[in-house]
């Protein structure tokens, strides 16, 4: 086990408790900080790719897209947000397969500690990266002309909505982590998804310019309606006309609704898998 594990302190014991298991979950979300902290180059290459597309987009791509009411940069940013949240979250099936395969899942399986305090710990530390990396991108809008439109209470609430998306969908990846029989595979299998549903969205460019059937995808896509959502929030809409479906027309709903969705059915379901891969 890595140094930053044994230094750690799981005495708060059995977890039988409220205040047990929020000490346990805290424990390992420390553990988890720490390894960042001492691999910075996770950091560093985690925020690369999303500046690379905020450059590429904005700067090769930005004089020849239009957007009615805006500019290209404006309109690219929540994309930008929704990506980098949406790939932050694949760290948590990543390197739950990456400590079922070292048998750190063993060790923890030794302690007296609530079962779930893996998986909290886990998806509270990419909350933490994810945070980290939106503070990034928004400084890199800034620096290519993004900027937000509207009040502060709007756009905490644009900020809030990307981390819960971000964390409800880090319970699905650590599930699939836990359901793979090796951290290359989890990383396969993350593209397969994720590449999928941010581009055939509305992160880069309007739903209308897609041929019907990714249309209708794109339309239904749940990091569409983030994306929307957040773009409404931040004021980087313009007037180009939002697409008539329920999703589009009520983003901010969608996301909650959605949000809420993934936490009760993948809390659950990856805490059961744990147990069960814990206990081979």
């Amino acid at each position: 086990m890595s140094t930053a594990t044994q230094t750690l302190d799981f005495r708060p014991g059995s977890g039988t408790t409220a205040g047990s298991w929020a000490s346990d979950g805290w424990t390992v979300t420390k553990r988890n900080l720490i390894k960042i902290r001492r691999t910075p180059d996770m950091v560093v290459f985690a925020v690369l790719q999303p500046i690379m597309f905020v450059l590429l987009f904005s700067q090769v791509y930005g004089g020849s897209i239009q957007v009615a009411g805006t500019n290209y940069t404006q309109y690219l940013m929540a994309g930008i947000f929704a990506q980098t949240v949406v790939f932050g979250s694949t760290f948590s099936g990543s390197a739950m397969a990456q400590d079922l395969k070292e048998g750190i899942i063993d060790r923890f399986r030794t302690l007296p500690m609530s079962p779930s305090a893996v998986l909290i710990g886990r998806t509270n530390s990419d909350l933490v990266l994810n945070s980290i990396s939106i503070v990034i991108m928004m400084g890199t809008g800034l620096l290519v002309g993004w900027r937000v439109n509207t009040d502060f209470w709007s756009f905490l609430g644009g900020v809030g909505l990307l981390l819960l998306f971000s964390y409800s969908f880090s319970w699905v990846m650590a599930l699939l982590g836990m359901s793979v029989r090796s951290p290359e595979a989890i990383n396969n299998a993350s593209f397969i998804i994720l590449f999928p549903i941010t581009f055939i969205s509305n992160a880069f460019v309007q739903s209308s310019t897609l041929p019907e059937p990714l249309r209708t995808i794109a339309d239904w896509n749940p990091v569409s309606a983030l994306v929307q959502a957040v773009r409404q929030l931040f004021g980087n809409l313009g007037t180009t006309p939002v697409p008539d479906t329920w999703p589009m027309q009520n983003p901010i709903a969608t996301v909650l609704i959605g949000s809420a969705f993934m936490l009760v059915v993948f809390v659950p379901l990856a805490v059961r898998k744990f147990e069960a891969v814990s206990s081979r």
